[in-house]
């Protein structure tokens, strides 16, 4: 039989949204945040020449410069004052959370509560703060070296102070981004910064679909591969929606209790295991590591001479890394496949867990308290990684075979549609929190609106 909650769940209209003030205020304060994105990715750095940028671009494409271009919306094509997006950030969260499940005393302060997360997030901060003034700097001095190398005038006027400008306002766009993503956070809809991804991701589908449509209508794509290229995509994100929900659920039981009529009751509840415990982190990491080499190379072509041995590692390392050769996808999916291993056994801590349940009373049936727990959630969490590593594998494995038979220059790969696919989901089921928690107020008022009447 249904419970209440299932049947006010079942009741989610368009009717109740409608009735869902603060709902609705949420939204276009989402929506609000998010256009003053994209408007901060079309203004340029002070002394940066935008007519240049376009041919560096071209120069860079295909390396790790094009990752991130794609995340912040184009704005690093651009060289707008968010051209860093918050990609510093996200390293920076990474490297802090994998240091408090290294480092004894970061590890201690994650366990205070409230007080020890908003430390590790002052000094992931500082983190964000260090990274985009040294990525900043290096791009400053790129754009200087462009300019001498290629004759172009890309930067106006070149020195230390371009350099100090450049960083400071690179520093200061990243930095309002994240104010901007805290502030959605917390008084609009989802995940603040995950939500800036989505919207930089999103943008740049107008354009890649009038590329693809254009190149049907002109011949070079064959009818044939567009239709199968959206049944890919529409395959994919199903696919994705039904992992990213899928999950293995332990049965937890409590000892009994007195219940309020003197009657003993055991307690159960579900430890809920999901199938890809490490989201979206191992394709960016595996993608990050294998596109750096090709960068590397990019920008020493024009300085290395191609006959000599460096210069012929380099086109070596250029050709057999580039986007659907067999070496890079098969490095790829390895790379792919170790990172959800790491980043599971570093989030996901079997002792803890098993040490939580055993302090709070709580067992698995058939299984002892205490190190058993422990070697059984350890034994049950690695069989799932094997799944979520197979399944985030064939996810963004199958895009780049794509790219590589058919030509067609696709940005929107597996990584892209992970973040896409996991964020409207979780922005979705977020929404429906909101709906059920606005029923249940409407109830609690009619309930007290009954007991003054009697």
């Amino acid at each position: 039989m249904a419970s209440r909650a299932d049947n006010i769940a079942s009741n989610l209209s368009l009717a109740n949204f409608s009735k869902a003030t603060e709902l609705k205020n949420r939204i276009w304060f989402t929506i609000g945040a998010l256009i003053v994105f994209r408007f901060l990715s079309f203004v340029p750095l002070p002394g940066v020449n935008p007519l240049v940028l376009e041919s560096l671009y071209d120069q860079t494409r295909g390396g790790i410069l094009d990752l991130f271009n794609t995340f912040s919306g184009g704005s690093l094509e651009r060289m707008s004052l968010i051209a860093l997006g918050v990609m510093p950030y996200i390293t920076a969260s990474i490297v802090v959370q994998l240091a408090s499940s290294l480092h004894p005393a970061l590890a201690a302060m994650k366990k205070e509560g409230q007080s020890g997360r908003q430390r590790l997030n002052q000094y992931t901060r500082y983190g964000t703060v260090f990274l985009c003034a040294i990525q900043g700097w290096f791009l400053a001095a790129g754009l200087e070296a462009y300019g001498a190398q290629s004759g172009l005038q890309a930067v106006v006027q070149t020195g230390y102070m371009f350099r100090v400008g450049a960083v400071i306002s690179l520093v200061g766009g990243t930095m309002f981004l994240l104010w901007l993503g805290e502030q959605i956070t917390s008084r609009g809809i989802g995940n603040g910064v995950s939500l800036i991804i989505m919207a930089g991701i999103v943008a740049q589908f107008p354009s890649f679909i009038s590329n693809l449509f254009e190149g049907g209508r002109t011949g070079s794509i064959g009818p044939v591969i567009i239709i199968g290229f959206i049944a890919m995509v529409v395959v994919l994100i199903l696919f994705i929606c039904f992992m990213e929900r899928a999950q293995r659920r332990l049965l937890i039981q409590y000892p009994k209790r007195a219940s309020a009529r003197g009657m003993m009751q055991a307690d159960r509840s579900h430890l809920p295991l999901k199938i890809n415990t490490a989201g979206v982190i191992p394709p960016i990491f595996a993608s990050s590591l294998l596109l750096l080499p090709l960068t590397i190379t990019q920008f020493a072509g024009n300085s290395v001479d191609t006959e000599s041995t460096t210069g012929s590692i380099l086109q070596s390392i250029l050709q057999y890394l580039q986007h659907g050769q067999p070496l890079y996808m098969a490095l790829y999916a390895a790379g792919i496949i170790f990172f959800c291993f790491f980043y599971t056994a570093v989030v996901f801590n079997p002792e803890e867990t098993a040490d939580n349940l055993k302090k709070n009373g709580g067992f698995i049936p058939g299984i002892r308290p205490g190190k058993r727990t422990a070697d059984y959630l350890d034994y049950v969490l690695t069989r799932i990684t094997v799944v979520g590593a197979a399944y985030l594998t064939l996810v963004c494995v199958i895009p780049e075979y794509m790219i590589a038979q058919t030509g067609i220059p696709l940005f929107l790969g597996g990584t892209s549609l992970l973040i896409v696919v996991n964020v409207t989901v979780d922005t979705i089921s977020q929404v429906q929190s909101h709906l059920l928690a606005h029923q249940y107020g409407d109830l609690i008022k009619k309930a007290k609106l009954k007991g003054r009447l009697r």
